[in-house]
């Protein structure tokens, strides 16, 4: 019974940050453009479509942190080793934020509208980067994990 009731509030919490990055999405495209003339597009709703996406951000780091400290306390009790191993890989994310942060560039982007100004800082301009860097980063883990997945099962067979 518990698992049908995560899995209907996860699946309505997809489909609910879809259909809003979909709604945010149409409204950047669609809200129209500052000067159509200029030689460089400056959408209406740049500020909202930043918002969001730091907003995404934001909200999926401070879950996977609550979940990995429900998980380590919960585990503690259980197999310390395990807790210590679930700790460890949450280090090793701080780690990488860290590390790809400070990878980030600051150097102002030149030709922006008036709502994108606001994010155009250095530290704006590095957690973007760390943003993309990471996403990057644990992208490629995700591949290297699948394909070591299937080697293990290919050999175990």
């Amino acid at each position: 019974m518990a698992v049908t009731k995560i899995r209907k509030i996860s699946s309505w919490t997809l489909l609910a940050c879809f259909i809003l990055s979909i709604v945010v999405l149409g409204l950047f495209f669609g809200g129209g453009v500052v000067d159509p003339a200029a030689e460089n597009i400056d959408y209406v709703n740049t500020n909202l479509l930043l918002n969001w996406t730091y907003f995404m951000f934001v909200i999926t780091l401070v879950v996977m942190l609550a979940f990995a400290v429900v998980k380590f306390i919960s585990v503690l009790k259980v197999n310390p080793k395990n807790a210590l191993r679930s700790f460890v890989v949450l280090i090793l994310f701080a780690i990488l934020l860290i590390a790809t942060y400070s990878m980030g560039d600051d150097t102002p982007i030149k030709s922006l509208n008036a709502d994108s100004q606001a994010f155009n800082t250095p530290f704006w301009l590095k957690v973007t980067d760390m943003w993309l860097y990471s996403s990057v980063v644990l992208f490629a883990l995700i591949v290297l994990a699948i394909i070591w997945g299937q080697i293990r099962k290919m050999r175990q067979r």
